[in-house]
């Protein structure tokens, strides 16, 4: 072979080194699916990150807005049962909150605030509680909110880890404006900080998939165990996680894989056990609020008022308002494009939701926001699917524009449309007065205190009462108010409470003065979806109407729109009908029936 001469090696060194920093160069500017990504990386990341900013920003004003909604009632049973009632309840004991039918996380980050708030004194923090539930529920509610634009922000970060900055931005965009996370933003429950560590864990996920180093896993695995320990059905990431360390992009040894995943389910015990100590300290209440759990959410048949048979028909449909109709159709587009093109990250997007599709529809309770947990995945997968179809129309329009910002703007506009038009307007009404309340005003003007009052379950137990102010009556209470939640020496559960209604109440209404009776759409709409199943209920609300008459009757929507019960509109109030919040209140004054006071 002929020598080269030390010219010529010079030359081809830089033509090397020339060639090398070309194909740098074209790797820095192509993002997803090969589309040239424009500016220079500097540029983009002072770009992304101020689109970003601003993201988080609308985020956190849609989930404050109306976020004392209802004050100072807590009309959201389980937000009054579990969360904040279980944080103060711990200024009185240990940090042991004996009750895991949810993880304490949440519970102990609502312990954390409250001290901080009143100084860590137990008389301060319960004596302000006692008398003004008010702050303590809004401090809840704005951390529920917080941690719901937080998530928005890593959603996006992990995205763009993923496929590039522009699925990210506008899977962020998705989760911002999507109604369901708004919705449940406000109130003060596990549902929405739990999508904090998932997204968290999905940016972990989405180093491992891209460069598979261990501080992935590790980041990954604590994010899973504080999500687990936040809301269980958090770890349905773990499908994710497992499969992005099977198909990385870094390549690597198999016994590196192993290693990788062995350190994230380490760091994912550890997490899970520094947020939740007591179930290990505590394991028998730990694995029986498990086991009530799983109990409950598998009883087939025994909610009243469960109109849809088929829970998977029941998720699939929710989705079309929860997150929107364009998102869900961009979501299945997202997953059928990256089964034909990239099978990688299909296998890293794809099996978790449908994993959990499956296992949440083969229960026997449903509810919308037990779905939750897969709409980040939903949101990327949306992303995924609206930028390619926006980039092929752009294509075809104006051929510069495909892979630009053009068609990303274009995407999120349309794909935060419908959840936008909802979220403004469910935050507008959550500023007005609920009908409970204008319910019970009305009762203030013409309802003398300490008189007898027989009200469904539709309000907290604290409604008749007057928080704040000196007892009234002997119990402490404005009036005096029939046990619904007892039934011959049984208690009742809320939503029992149709199976024990009977026309042969009435009678002993009349008899010991019980003359107002207040009713609510949340519960005889339960035993009118279902008759068959609560028949006497029926005969009782007939012979209600014919023996007594109307005094109040206040609706959340116009006075002609029928409304049939189901667990989502009448509490979620995503229909664009509704006018306020609440359910449809009537009171009847009986006839033949003598009031007596105290």
């Amino acid at each position: 072979m002929r020598r080269l001469s030390r010219f010529q090696r010079g030359v081809s060194l830089a033509q090397a080194r020339t060639l090398g920093s070309s194909i740098e160069a074209e790797r820095s500017t192509v993002t997803f699916d090969g589309v040239p990504a424009g500016p220079p990386r500097s540029r983009r990341r002072v770009g992304f990150g101020i689109t970003l900013a601003a993201l988080v920003a609308a985020a956190l004003i849609v989930r404050l807005w109306g976020v004392r909604h209802g004050l100072p009632f807590v009309y959201n049973v389980d937000e009054g049962a579990h969360f904040v009632p279980r944080a103060i309840g711990m200024f009185g004991h240990s940090r042991n909150p004996g009750y895991f039918i949810n993880p304490p996380a949440f519970t102990y980050l609502l312990h954390a605030i409250f001290a901080i708030r009143w100084g860590g004194d137990r008389d301060a923090v319960t004596g302000a509680f006692a008398l003004d539930p008010s702050t303590a529920f809004t401090l809840a509610r704005v951390a529920s909110a917080t941690l719901g634009a937080a998530a928005v922000a890593l959603l996006a970060i992990a995205g763009a880890r993923l496929a590039g900055s522009r699925v990210g931005l506008v899977a962020g965009a998705v989760m911002a404006l999507a109604f369901l996370p708004v919705r449940y933003s406000h109130l003060a429950l596990n549902d929405v900080p739990a999508l904090m560590p998932i997204c968290l864990a999905l940016v972990g996920v989405a180093g491992i998939y891209r460069n598979g180093r261990m501080r992935e896993y590790a980041l990954a695995g604590v994010a899973l165990g504080l999500g687990c320990a936040t809301k269980y059905t958090a770890g349905v990431i773990v499908v994710s996680l497992v499969a992005a360390a099977v198909v990385s992009r870094a390549g690597g040894r198999r016994e590196a894989r192993i290693r990788g995943v062995a350190v994230a389910t380490a760091c994912a015990v550890g997490a899970f056990l520094l947020a939740n100590p007591y179930s290990v300290l505590d394991a028998h209440a730990f694995l029986a609020g498990l086991h009530k759990q799983s109990a409950t959410a598998g009883e087939v048949g025994g909610k009243l008022g469960l109109e849809q048979r088929s829970p998977l028909l029941y998720y699939l449909g929710t989705l079309t308002w929860g997150l929107g109709w364009l998102p869900s159709l961009a979501a299945v587009g997202g997953a059928a494009r990256l089964l034909l093109r990239d099978r990688r990250l299909a296998a890293v997007l794809v099996p978790a939701p449908l994993i959990f599709l499956l296992y949440m529809g083969s229960q026997g309770r449903f509810y919308a926001r037990w779905i939750l947990p897969i709409y980040p995945l939903l949101c990327l997968l949306a992303a995924v699917g609206a930028l390619w179809a926006a980039d092929w129309v752009a294509g075809r329009l104006r051929r510069r524009w495909s892979g630009t910002w053009v068609p990303a703007a274009m995407a999120a506009v349309l794909l935060c449309a419908q959840g936008a038009v909802l979220v403004v307007h469910n935050d507008a009404l959550l500023t007005r007065r609920d009908t409970r309340q204008i319910a019970r005003d009305w009762m203030k003007a013409h309802v003398p205190v300490g008189s007898r009052v027989v009200v469904e379950p539709v309000v907290p137990q604290q409604w008749v009462s007057d928080p704040g102010h000196a007892s009234r009556t002997v119990t402490g209470d404005r009036w005096l108010k029939w046990l619904t939640g007892r039934f011959r020496g049984r208690s009742v559960k809320l939503e029992d409470y149709e199976r024990t209604t009977r026309p042969t109440l009435l009678a002993r209404y009349r008899r010991e003065g019980y003359c107002w009776v207040v009713t609510g759409s949340t519960q005889y709409g339960r035993a009118y979806v279902d008759p068959g199943r609560a028949p006497a209920a029926i005969r009782y609300y007939k012979q209600l109407r014919s023996g007594s008459k109307v005094v109040f009757r206040t609706r959340p929507y116009g006075p002609r729109e029928p409304e049939r019960f189901s667990f989502d509109g009448p509490f979620d109030y995503h229909p664009l009908r509704y006018r306020r919040p609440g359910p449809e209140i009537v009171i009847y004054r009986l006839n033949d029936c003598t009031p007596s006071i105290g």
